[in-house]
């Protein structure tokens, strides 16, 4: 069995980990991402050839990015890493390294991670939720990646927030062009603008000062889990998946996986419900991991 390579090309920091036959870690190192795309290319390739250098054999090779392959171009689109948008990517990817190579979106591969030996394995149908700096998700049944057509499944940022209130309005533009999408809500910045006001980007800190007391950061927290129950209720109603994980900077949350079922409750359209709400397994690993799992043993 060929040991596997995962890629996770981020915005500031690309990683590469080496998976071996029995699933052992073999290498995993970090290294900045560089501004252009050409740049890209070569910091991958060099990283591949070296850690196949190191661990003394060749590799299958996946690499999650902060965007998706357009099905009608073939080129990159939605990334957040700039550089990376109208390039045909995994093309030029697998020229660079002579052979083929996978490509999926990063959210679905930290969903395919932890459905795979995570929080979530062996678990038939698994919703991944990435709420951080930005607000995504992905789709694992049977172990594979659900993509769909157009390979936008699991597009939960860009999604309307369910049954607003008062509270909710006026809706938030997104930077998508559209208005009132889930990650002007759930991300990071979002949580900082709730408690702190435009302008604020930075939600670190703001569960301590809830803990030690501060009315406005406790009441930017109930506001924040509530409309993430009622997004994950529209997501139990369509999929009913047999495990959520939460991933991304704000899972860690105190207390959010434990209050989200009874927050869910009322928008779920059946008598019965038990969600199975974990907390990722791998951290910021799942993504890098999810990536060499996208060939199959």
């Amino acid at each position: 069995m060929m040991n596997r390579i995962g890629i996770d090309l981020g915005g500031t920091k690309t990683e590469i980990l080496v998976l071996g036959a029995d699933h052992e870690v073999l290498l995993r190192q970090r290294v900045a991402t560089p501004p252009d795309y050409q740049g890209v290319v070569r910091t991958i390739r060099d990283l591949v050839l070296a850690a196949e250098a190191q661990t003394g054999a060749t590799a299958r090779v996946g690499v999650g990015i902060p965007g998706t392959i357009s099905t009608a171009t073939g080129l990159v689109k939605n990334a957040n890493s700039n550089a990376l948008n109208g390039h045909a990517f995994a093309e030029d990817m697998g020229e660079a390294l002579g052979r083929d190579i996978r490509v999926a979106n990063d959210a679905n591969c930290f969903a395919l991670s932890e459905a795979t030996d995570g929080a979530a394995a062996g678990r038939a149908v698994v919703f991944g939720v990435i709420i951080g700096t930005g607000c995504g998700a992905g789709i694992v049944v049977n172990g594979a990646i659900l993509e769909g057509r157009h390979r936008i499944a699991g597009e939960f940022g860009h999604t309307p927030l369910p049954w607003p209130g008062l509270e909710d309005m006026p809706l938030r533009p997104c930077w998508c062009g559209q208005n009132g999408c889930l990650e002007t809500y759930l991300s990071g910045p979002a949580l900082a603008f709730e408690c702190d006001g435009p302008g604020a980007r930075d939600a670190r800190g703001i569960s301590t000062r809830a803990a030690g007391g501060d009315a406005v950061a406790v009441r930017a927290l109930a506001r924040h889990a509530d409309r993430l129950a009622r997004a994950l209720a529209v997501v139990s109603n369509m999929l009913d998946p047999d495990a959520i994980v939460l991933g991304g900077g704000l899972s860690n949350l105190p207390g959010l996986a434990q209050a989200l079922p009874g927050l869910m409750k009322p928008y779920i359209f059946s008598d019965e419900f038990a969600p199975n709400i974990l907390r990722n397994q791998h951290g910021d690993s799942s993504g890098v991991r999810g990536a060499a799992w996208l060939w199959p043993a």
